[in-house]
């Protein structure tokens, strides 16, 4: 057993522990009740709030980053969901990732149903759930009535948070929205229109995510809550209106996004270089992505965005909105449209104005060099004679802890912040993560974190590639080559064969995964 505990024990040192990414919850350090405020004390819902409501159990188990071949272990969380139609209940997406079970349970915790998830969008962090057995579901939703969706609040508007406590009493604590902006509330990079809500909670049998009412009617989701500032971050009435609308044919397609990245043109010195005039807003495009949205209807680098639709946007990125003021232009795309709509795009272009009109698309995560999640999908490796490969992710990052942006590889940070240079030849960035030292790597025990560009003289595309260039007429001594430097490191045939099947009767389960 002393290879397997070897394995063990150096991918646990090579690598740093992957750190939890979710945000303080509503039953994270609640508030002492000396500090909430007399009028904003959480009181008995109304009778009929219940047979809107429902708590979703779920049983979570993720694969480990660092040691692909293996979950990690379970955990239980549970939420308090709003019905919103037919047998649907609406609550978070970070709720059901990698979920091996989910459950709905009756608020007064006598009915149970299995549940299966109709619709998830892990950039907007939202779920739609079904019961996934019908006749379970029926007796379940048969006293139940969804609720109304509100129209969108305005700032200062009072919101009510509901909790069941353990004896099934609902209690709403209200709030005032303070401010609305757009927010990653999951997945770092995309934001969404987001209610920043004041209100001072109690721990009431502590929940994952809460409904959000305003007279009666679903308002929001409660995403977070930061008891020192007794601030809740809570997915907006105009977000989860489009989301149910989009889930709603079941076939689900996302949110748009028009495929770029951008800069404010504040500077002087920048504005002039660009021939912006003084009285013009605008932003930059620094980057458009391949056949993305903007690509494929001619939009370039260095183009600068001065309206989406007729709407311009300030030196910021700001436009004016008639409900919330002033809002990131992002919402224009992302919040007012559907994958496949036109957009009228007004471009500055050498200093010539320009009329673009884009046909808005949404790229699919898996498509991506460097995906942003591995949600519910095992992650692809290779174990070679003791040498770990595995593809580079996001999730593979952050596994270098909180502070992962200064902490990971710069060769790694590079790829991730600087994608063009690999996307010709790569569809995945493809790493030596960790070596056992066995036979087969005498020398080779401190190389880590290498992008990985040839095999036995072939290109490296992905893992698929990978594993396919150490079969196919297999020599006597494998080269590898990496990025760094043009390193090229050799590996004995009949010893890593040697080392596998080791490996294999010593208790790993698999040295593969290409999917």
């Amino acid at each position: 057993m002393r290879l397997i505990s070897v394995l063990f024990t150096l991918l646990a040192i090579a690598a740093c522990k992957p750190r939890d990414t979710s945000q303080a919850k509503p039953n994270d350090n609640p508030p002492p009740s000396a500090q909430v405020a007399a009028e904003q004390k959480p009181v008995t819902a109304k009778t009929d709030v219940k047979s809107s409501l429902l708590r979703i159990n779920s049983t979570q188990q993720s694969w480990n980053v660092w040691q692909p071949w293996e979950k990690s272990p379970p955990r239980k969380r549970r939420a308090l969901a709003a019905v919103v139609g037919p047998q649907q209940v609406l609550t978070t997406a970070e709720l059901v990732t990698d979920a091996t079970y989910l459950e709905f349970e009756s608020c007064d915790g006598t009915k149970f149903s299995p549940a299966k998830v109709i619709a998830a969008d892990y950039e907007a962090n939202l779920a739609l759930l079904g019961p996934a057995s019908d006749t379970a579901g029926a007796e379940l939703f048969a006293t139940l009535t969804p609720f109304e969706i509100s129209k969108p609040a305005t700032i200062g508007t009072p919101l009510s948070i509901v909790q069941i406590e353990e004896n099934g009493v609902a209690l709403e604590t209200t709030g005032s929205l303070q401010s609305v902006d757009l927010i990653s509330n999951f997945l770092q990079g995309n934001n969404f229109l987001t209610y920043r809500v004041k209100a001072s909670m109690q721990d009431a049998a502590g929940s994952y995510s809460l409904p959000v009412l305003r007279d009666g009617k679903l308002a929001g989701v409660l995403f977070s809550y930061n008891a020192k500032d007794q601030l809740c971050d809570v997915a907006s009435t105009d977000i989860i209106t489009r989301f149910l609308q989009e889930a709603a044919d079941g076939n689900y397609t996302g949110f748009p996004s028009l495929g770029i990245s951008i800069a404010r043109t504040e500077d002087p010195s920048f504005r002039q270089w660009l021939k912006l005039p003084d009285n013009a807003g605008g932003i930059y495009i620094q980057t458009v992505r391949k056949k993305m949205a903007a690509d494929l209807a001619g939009v370039k680098k260095g183009d600068v965005l001065l309206a989406v639709d007729g709407s311009p946007m300030d030196r910021r990125g700001y436009y004016d909105h008639p409900t919330y003021g002033k809002l990131l232009w992002g919402h224009l795309i992302r919040g007012t449209k559907s994958v496949g709509d036109t957009v009228t795009l007004s471009i500055l272009r050498d200093g010539k104005p320009v009329e673009i009109k884009a046909v808005l698309s949404r790229e699919p995560d898996e498509s991506k060099l460097i995906p942003n999640h591995l949600f519910d999908k095992a992650p692809n490796f290779l174990v070679k004679g003791g040498l770990l490969f595995q593809e580079l992710s996001r999730p593979l990052l952050e596994g270098f802890g909180d502070d992962w942006k200064t902490r990971a590889p710069l060769n790694l940070l590079d790829a991730l912040e600087n994608p063009e240079k690999y996307e010709e030849s790569m569809d995945r960035v493809v790493l030596l993560t960790g070596v056992i030292p066995t036979p087969a790597t005498v020398g080779y025990e401190s190389l880590r974190n290498l992008i990985v560009t040839k095999v036995n003289g072939k290109p490296i595309k992905n893992l698929q590639g990978l594993i396919a260039a150490f079969d196919d007429n297999a020599p006597a001594i494998h080269s590898i080559t990496f990025d760094e430097e043009n390193l090229t490191i050799n590996l004995d045939e009949e010893m890593s064969s040697a080392v596998d099947s080791q490996l294999l009767k010593r208790g790993l389960n698999r040295l593969s995964r290409a999917e």
